[in-house]
């Protein structure tokens, strides 16, 4: 159970398996919000902590990271992420954007075998987010824009580590279906806002825009610290 947010400032996230678009749309909504909205506005990514990076390196290069440590590693880069720049954001006020927020963990380490409800334990601090987008794909189609855009997938992104597939290709498709999953049992769990990743890119932004002017920039419901 995630934690009410108990501030003035809105968070604000997009979630989905790779290649679903929720990045390109993120950050054209953070544009958007930048030229239109007289908040402050601040966006992270997942896995970008200073903090941990070079740990996370050396874990991926020699391929010594088991499921369990790995998504230890992943919560600490949150953590670090939250407390010194998520909590503070919120309580100034700020329109915090997060490409990738604790779903992340939740869908992906659970893909690995991880136990639900422990690793919703490790990030029970966090607070539930106004918005989550999620960007609902057919798992073919997202694997097919991966594909073709990257020349090469890495060995912990295609899920070799649990030993699914010799194959890289059909080892990450594999990952990517038990990660959909994981995402789609999560929807109502957690109030997701879905969105079609098969609508053209204007269609979705727009959605997006008026969602967002609706719950948050026109809402009425102020909340003190």
């Amino acid at each position: 159970m995630l934690q009410t947010n108990p501030y003035k400032g809105k968070l604000i996230v997009v979630e989905g398996i790779d290649g679903s678009g929720k990045s390109t749309q993120i950050n054209l909504l953070y544009k958007w919000l930048q030229s239109t909205s007289k908040r402050d506005i601040y966006f992270s990514e997942w896995n970008s902590s200073k903090m941990v990076k070079s740990t996370t390196r050396l874990g991926k290069k020699t391929r010594s990271l088991t499921p369990t440590t790995f998504s230890l590693i992943q919560a600490t880069d949150f953590a670090d992420r939250w407390e010194n720049l998520f909590l503070p954001m919120l309580k100034a006020g700020v329109i915090v954007m997060a490409d990738r927020y604790a779903f992340t963990a939740f869908a992906r380490d659970v893909a690995r075998g991880v136990d639900p409800q422990w690793i919703r334990n490790i990030y029970s601090f966090a607070f539930q987010p106004d918005i989550t987008f999620y960007f609902s794909i057919p798992l073919d189609v997202a694997v097919s824009r991966i594909l073709s855009s990257r020349a090469k997938i890495k060995y912990y992104e295609a899920g070799k580590d649990l030993g699914l597939s010799k194959d890289t290709v059909t080892s990450f498709r594999l990952f990517q279906e038990r990660i959909l999953n994981q995402y789609e049992s999560m929807v109502t769990e957690f109030g997701f806002t879905v969105i079609d990743g098969n609508l053209p890119l204007e269609v979705k932004q727009l959605q997006m825009r008026e969602i967002v002017t609706e719950k948050i920039l026109n809402s009425k419901n102020k909340v003190s610290n």
